[in-house]
């Protein structure tokens, strides 16, 4: 670890061309990157340092900040990288994320400032290196495999009963398919309040978007305002939700027939698909990663749930499900191990 860090050293001091600096370590995320920040006395400027060592890759990032730049999104510019190294250096947005400045008072600006970014990402379809990939049925069925067998296999450690099979199997196919029926467009993937910077000068900053595809027009619209890491009133959240609508029909994205109804149901299940997936991965972040922390984030998730299929009289089953084996066993598990 010491050589990769004089590694790290030597190469920031190549690129900015000089060694009077400082780099100190930023908490990580679900990702095995490592951050740093480097601090230049000087010049009173500072950078992100990104180590990404193989078999981790910088790509498709560089390929889709550059997209992104052109498209005017504002992610952070690449000051310098080393692919087989994997070492970027980035332009620093600062430490203030979206999520802690949210407040009561503050959330309907910072949202609707957020909202204000979708356009420019639904029109990054492909970069320099090529089309984005799709959000596929492939991908949606292997992203709702994981609450399948993380949660409630690995972690929740449940048999599900023949009638419960089946039950999971119809909910599933049904996310599948609502999210396949909507308009595609670019999608950032990870669009919520951890992904998003308030720059210095209090414009929205766009990180983590490494995983960006083509798919359902309603996915970061969900993420954004059904978040994991924070919950809002369900009246605020819809009105937000079709401002989204409205701003989308205005710039031409989506089509003006698309009616309130239509977008809140497919809202509404892509949020579905969207939390039976980061519930899973929570639990995949904990025993395979040993990131204990996410654990804590599975309840909330989990209750996105229950609180949609209480809306809709064909999910009431499945509701009764959630509500009857689902959430009793991850409080049972939250207490026999303190870990949530």
């Amino acid at each position: 670890m010491m050589e990769r860090t004089q590694t790290l050293h030597h190469w920031v001091a190549q690129v900015l061309g000089h060694e009077n600096m400082e780099v100190a370590p930023l908490a990580g995320d679900a990702s095995f990157r490592r951050y740093f920040r480097v601090h230049d006395a000087q010049a009173k400027k500072t950078w992100i340092l990104v180590d990404a060592p193989p078999p981790e890759s910088l790509e498709p990032f560089i390929s889709l900040a550059q997209a992104y730049r052109e498209a005017g999104v504002h992610v952070p510019a690449v000051i310098g990288a080393q692919y087989d190294s994997g070492m970027m250096l980035l332009e620093d947005f600062g430490d203030q994320l979206f999520h802690s400045a949210l407040t009561a008072e503050s959330a309907p600006l910072l949202y609707a400032r957020a909202l204000a970014e979708l356009p420019a990402i639904m029109h990054v379809t492909e970069h320099r290196k090529g089309a984005i990939p799709p959000y596929d049925r492939a991908l949606l069925e292997r992203e709702n495999g994981l609450f399948r067998d993380w949660l409630l296999g690995t972690h929740l450690q449940l048999t599900l009963t023949p009638a419960e099979e089946k039950l999971w199997e119809r909910v599933s196919a049904r996310m599948v398919h609502q999210a396949l029926a909507q308009p595609s467009v670019g999608v950032h993937r990870d669009y919520h309040s951890r992904n998003l910077m308030l720059t210095p000068s209090q414009t929205i900053g766009v990180i983590d978007f490494q995983d960006a595809v083509t798919g359902p027009i309603t996915y970061d619209a969900v993420s954004l305002l059904r978040d994991c890491y924070v919950r809002w009133p369900s009246d605020f959240v819809q009105r937000l939700s079709q401002q989204c609508r409205e701003l989308l029909q205005d710039r031409g994205l989506l089509d003006t027939s698309v009616s309130a109804e239509q977008w809140q149901e497919w809202f509404d299940w892509m949020g579905l698909q969207r939390h039976t997936k980061a519930s899973g991965i929570f639990a995949r972040l904990y025993h395979r990663d040993g990131k204990q922390s996410y654990l804590g984030d599975i309840p909330n998730t989990v209750q996105y749930l229950v609180d949609v299929a209480a809306e809709h009289s064909d999910l009431a089953d499945y509701h009764d499900w959630l509500v009857t084996r689902i959430q009793p066993a991850i409080h049972e598990r939250r207490e026999a191990t303190g870990a949530m």
